[in-house]
């Protein structure tokens, strides 16, 4: 410890007087500061979001003792987004939902022969997320994923026949929901374990650095994958190596069996930047373009080479944790309240405000979104099943 000390140029003092105790505390609080300031913060590029933690501000609190941070939560601003691309959005958004609903629908009729975790009401993270990824891209997903792959522009018809376990299907059918993948769209798939695709992403990201590439990996996970080691170890490399990633967290709030409140120690998973010198942001994630606006700002952090992000998109699935949850154990009110926040209404309402759409160019595309996911629909259940033959093609175990 003096040893260390020696090197940062603090001098140790006794501590057998409180004053002196305290100039100590003072001295290697300042000296801390200044080194972050010198040496860390210009390489990291979140000089405000340490700075801000360092301050000698004193922490408020509410009248239970609670500390009170303000609000930052990233929300809808008048952006200058082109007409089409809100209008795009607003589809793509529909067809996920459209998507979801329709594998309810075929869950019922028994002929989904696995699971599936349900995207419905959290559109608007995918879509506004993956509007910022441009052709080199890469992207991680979840078990949670038929989301991501439709806003990454994804075949629904293919999708619907992995569902189905069917040949025509992305994995031919042998990985179903939880393993969708097209290398081919820098979709390098979904995974059924929670905090799986994390290092995942930044293994992809270390090979496109050392590769020479300028790809930016955009790292899809849920609030409950933040307790996890590969969420420490994965962030604390990215920002090491200075990797271009996203880290996207879509925290809804529950995981299978509790609430993130009662999971977690800090109230924010944007919080937890600060711990690797990266910098951090709260979005609501009910707001396309308020996820897209953080988004972009992020990756264009990781194209210039300074390093990784972390966003922490709030917003809430309508569905039980998957499509085999019989009892719910979310309160109903509290359900009903987040539908009322429904991210596609919320574009829909923006889109009439700015004139941009009317209510029959809207009716339009709802009709079209309805058409082709019917068509995806019948090409999956033409596709026939795998060949008994091909069974260990395409498998490592």
């Amino acid at each position: 410890m003096r040893g260390w000390l020696h090197r940062t140029g603090v001098k140790t003092l006794s501590i057998d007087q409180h004053s002196a105790e305290n100039s100590f505390c003072k001295s290697f609080k300042g000296k801390l500061q200044d080194d972050l300031k010198r040496e860390i913060l210009p390489r990291t590029g979140c000089g405000l979001t340490i700075a801000a933690e360092l301050g000698s501000a004193p922490k408020r609190t509410d009248s239970t003792g609670t500390n009170m941070r303000r609000d930052t939560t990233r929300r809808s601003r008048s952006a200058d987004l082109p007409s089409d691309t809100l209008l795009e959005w607003y589809r793509q958004m529909c067809s996920i939902r459209a998507f979801e609903r329709e594998i309810v629908s075929l869950n019922k009729a028994g002929l989904i022969p696995g699971t599936a975790h349900l995207y419905i009401g959290m559109e608007a993270i995918a879509v506004g997320a993956c509007a910022s990824m441009k052709r080199e891209d890469f992207l991680t997903s979840t078990h949670r994923g038929h989301g991501h792959a439709i806003a990454r522009g994804l075949d629904p018809g293919r999708m619907m026949a992995e569902v189905l376990g069917r040949s025509d299907g992305y994995c031919r059918g042998k990985g179903g929901s939880m393993h969708i993948t097209d290398i081919s769209l820098g979709m390098l798939g979904a995974d059924g374990i929670v905090g799986g695709g994390i290092p995942v992403a930044v293994g992809a990201a270390l090979g496109t650095r050392l590769k020479g590439g300028r790809s930016v990996v955009f790292c899809f996970f849920g609030e409950g994958a933040c307790n996890q080691g590969s969420f420490h170890e994965s962030l604390n490399m990215a920002a090491i190596y200075r990797l271009p990633v996203v880290f996207i967290c879509e925290n809804n709030l529950w995981a299978l069996s509790g609430p993130f409140a009662e999971m977690s120690a800090v109230g924010s998973i944007a919080d937890r930047a600060a711990s690797y010198q990266m910098p951090g942001e709260k979005v609501d994630g009910n707001d396309v373009e308020a996820v897209f606006t953080a988004v972009d700002k992020a990756a264009s952090r990781a194209r210039k080479g300074t390093g990784p992000s972390l966003l922490e998109c709030l917003s809430y699935r309508w569905e039980g944790h998957s499509i085999f949850t019989r009892v719910e154990i979310r309160p109903q009110k509290e359900i009903e309240e987040w539908k009322q926040k429904d991210p596609i209404e919320r574009c829909r309402g923006r889109l009439l405000e700015l004139k941009i759409a009317t209510p029959s160019l809207l009716q339009r595309i709802d009709l079209e979104v309805a058409a082709s996911l019917e068509s995806a629909v019948n090409f999956a259940k033409n596709s026939p099943p795998p060949d008994k033959a091909t069974a260990f093609e395409g498998v490592y175990s």
